[in-house]
């Protein structure tokens, strides 16, 4: 049994690396996988797969696209049940969300430690907002993404961890889209 899965890649189209999307579902294809789809251009891959995910399943599309495209891809796995429960979590109260100009959720490997959560959490401030859900990093900000003071560098350096962030409104733009 095949099961629909989101690829969320990190370093796909950003900062000098561009591929084209057909490009990236060839890529994909060549791994394997079937019913490839990308979602707009920022590294968002739609596929089935009989392989459960697991580090394995990770660890072969890091290693093929590493391989095809000369540098690492963080990829973040989500099945269309886990992106269709994120997409309907509600992790801040509505009466925080009227102020906000920035909501994005990162994706994880694995759930944060307790001292990497303290650590996110200590990066609060008026503005920016955190809340942590399984393999999720919940962010608002008051301020847009370009003008606040946390980065997803430095969200990577505090917390040792690698991760790539997708606005909330591409999530749900997602999960409307393909009915998950």
């Amino acid at each position: 049994m095949s099961t629909r899965l989101v690829a969320f890649l990190r370093a796909i189209n950003v900062g000098g690396r561009v591929i084209t999307m057909t490009k990236l579902r060839g890529h994909f294809e060549a791994l394997g996988f079937k019913d490839v789809e990308t979602f707009i251009a920022s590294g968002n891959v739609l596929f089935t797969s009989r392989a459960a995910v697991t580090s394995t399943l990770h660890a072969r599309i890091e290693k093929g696209l590493r391989s095809a495209l000369g540098y690492d891809v963080a990829t973040f796995i989500r099945t269309d049940a886990e992106l269709a429960a994120i997409a309907g979590y509600k992790p801040f109260p509505d009466s925080q969300l009227k102020e906000v100009n920035t909501s994005v959720v990162g994706f994880l490997a694995e759930p944060l430690t307790a001292a990497a959560t303290k650590a996110l959490m200590a990066l609060q401030g008026d503005d920016d907002r955190f809340h942590v859900g399984g393999r999720e990093i919940y962010w608002v900000s008051r301020k847009k993404q370009s003008e606040t003071k946390i980065s997803h560098a430095l969200l990577e350096r505090t917390l040792k961890v690698r991760s790539t962030f997708r606005g909330t409104k591409t999530i749900l733009r997602l999960v409307a889209k393909y009915e998950f």
